[in-house]
């Protein structure tokens, strides 16, 4: 990948993110909102998001690896857990990309399991065309094709976040 072409510009995300934190806010009303970054990817995205959330926003972040390369290997680990307890707090997990479904299947069965008062999906990217599971994503930047893509914290192999 010696080119890199834009996708998407910065204008277009800028005001997608602005709508997404309004539609959130509006769902939530004015509960504190946990968000939970899924590292790395999503830090860029996060941070966005969350100033465009009205309101008491709070963040904390796991790391999952599921990639080698530009392919999912289909085994989800936890490189990196949350440092809080999310039991009783209204989760929006943010994600940069959902693609084949794995890494956001593990991580909604990982964070249900300590008993959140909600959890909802907010994903820049949706590329539902490699979807080999079901998985709710409630906030949708863009859905995109089946292609890879990088920038705006995405990378390949730690390159062209």
């Amino acid at each position: 990948m010696s080119q890199v072409d834009v996708f998407i510009n910065a204008e277009r995300i800028a005001a997608r993110v602005a709508e997404l934190g309004t539609q959130i806010r509006a769902d939530y009303g004015d509960v504190p909102i946990l968000c939970i970054g899924v590292l790395k990817g999503s830090i860029v995205f996060m941070s966005d998001l969350m100033r465009a959330i009205p309101g008491d926003v709070r963040c904390g972040f796991l790391g999952v690896s599921s990639y080698a390369g530009t392919e999912s290997t289909g085994i989800v680990r936890i490189t990196h857990d949350l440092k809080q307890p999310i039991e009783g707090q209204h989760v929006l997990v943010v994600e940069d990309i959902v693609d084949t479904g794995l890494t956001l299947e593990f991580l909604l069965k990982t964070l249900t399991v300590r008993n959140p008062a909600s959890v909802r999906v907010a994903s820049l990217l949706d590329k539902p065309a490699r979807r080999v599971v079901d998985v709710p994503v409630d906030y949708i930047g863009f859905p995109i094709e089946d292609r890879f893509v990088v920038g705006y914290g995405l990378d390949l192999d730690e390159k062209f976040r």
